[in-house]
């Protein structure tokens, strides 16, 4: 399933992709610990950052902000840090502070002049508005958690993309999550490029996505916008 030779909708993920939610969510809770004068090691809490989140929303669907109200005190628990369940909003305030990978809104400019683009975000209406904050472009089509009531991989983000933009000719969507994105989109047969930031290794029974790329510009001259 080669790339679309008539590309005419990019659409990406955002936490991740094109927002550092791995540093926003661990200066956050750094920042909280700290007022308890409780050390925390990023190579530990990330970790459990991503898998606990993962493990809530695989449940019943509630809001992003419960989610990582659950997330926060799950994780200092596993931290030994006896965090009062009161505090755990620290985490979802701290998303309008999360930043834009500074290879970002250079390459989302680009994109936005050749293309429709959009965001598939497993997160609320309210906290993306104030991520969009960091973006100096606008967004063709957004399609959240909270509008189709469940987080990726559940394939509702994606099916819901295609309906609005017309089916899923000429479309491509860029992610890093594997786990999140890039198995759903390959099962709907919607060609995709993996921002592989981290060099993430693929198990041998995992499918390789359309393209593999380590930056979001690496991204963009594969679609010839760079």
């Amino acid at each position: 399933m080669p790339l679309p030779k008539d590309v005419r909708f990019v659409t990406f993920d955002c936490y991740g992709t094109l927002i550092d939610w791995e540093l926003g969510a661990y200066e956050a809770f750094q920042a909280e610990a700290d007022r308890d004068g409780f050390t925390i090691d990023r190579a530990k809490t990330i970790p459990l950052f991503i898998d606990i989140q993962k493990e809530i929303e695989r449940g019943s669907y509630e809001l992003y902000a419960e989610v990582l109200r659950r997330t926060a005190v799950r994780v200092a628990k596993e931290l030994g840090w006896d965090l009062e369940p009161s505090r755990s909003s620290f985490l979802p305030n701290s998303v309008p502070r999360w930043p834009a990978f500074r290879e970002t809104n250079a390459q989302l400019e680009r994109f936005a002049k050749k293309y429709e683009i959009g965001i598939l975000s497993n997160i609320d209406d309210k906290l993306l508005g104030a991520t969009r904050r960091h973006f100096r472009v606008d967004f063709d089509l957004v399609v959240t958690a909270q509008q189709v009531r469940s987080y990726k991989p559940d394939p509702a983000h994606f099916k819901e993309c295609a309906r609005r933009i017309g089916g899923k000719s000429g479309w491509v969507h860029i992610s890093s999550g594997y786990d999140t994105d890039i198995e759903p989109t390959l099962k709907m047969r919607v060609p995709v490029i993996w921002v592989n930031r981290r060099g993430q290794k693929l198990e041998p029974n995992q499918k390789k996505p359309t393209e593999e790329v380590k930056t979001l510009r690496d991204a963009a001259k594969l679609l010839k916008v760079a």
